[in-house]
């Protein structure tokens, strides 16, 4: 119960009991970083730690860059693959006319689940004709 008490009134993320003493922080660096709007503002990363380039703007969230260095070369971007890419890399044209004339076949025979109506209509229209 005596554990109890001492957390009485206090809230979360409010307070740390916890105390600083022995604590080594790591050694910090200061970067400055500017935006194309003007804005200026300070991150603070470890001096271990590799400093990017840019920076998300915290004001606007424009693509900041590093005061005192040059803008990074931009990597070639990959194209995006479709799924009409990634299908062809499976099939070829020939079996993907094969596999749509079957499947045209089944939907107008009404065989396919749900295709009962458009087997109707194409015979409607057959009769028609």
């Amino acid at each position: 119960m005596s554990e109890r008490s001492t957390l009485r009134g206090s809230r979360l993320g409010a307070r740390s009991y916890e105390d600083e003493r022995g604590v080594e922080f790591a050694e910090r660096q200061v970067i400055a970083y500017s935006c194309p709007i003007g804005h200026r503002f300070d991150v603070t990363f470890s001096t271990e730690a590799e400093v990017p380039a840019l920076w998300d703007c915290p004001r606007c969230g424009a693509e900041a860059l590093r005061q005192a260095s040059e803008r990074p070369e931009e990597k070639p971007l990959k194209p995006a693959r479709t799924h009409w890419d990634m299908l062809l890399e499976r099939r070829s044209i020939e079996e993907l006319e094969a596999l749509l004339d079957e499947r045209l076949e089944l939907l107008r025979a009404g065989l396919l689940p749900g295709a009962a109506h458009l087997a109707a209509n194409a015979r409607e229209r057959k009769k028609t004709a």
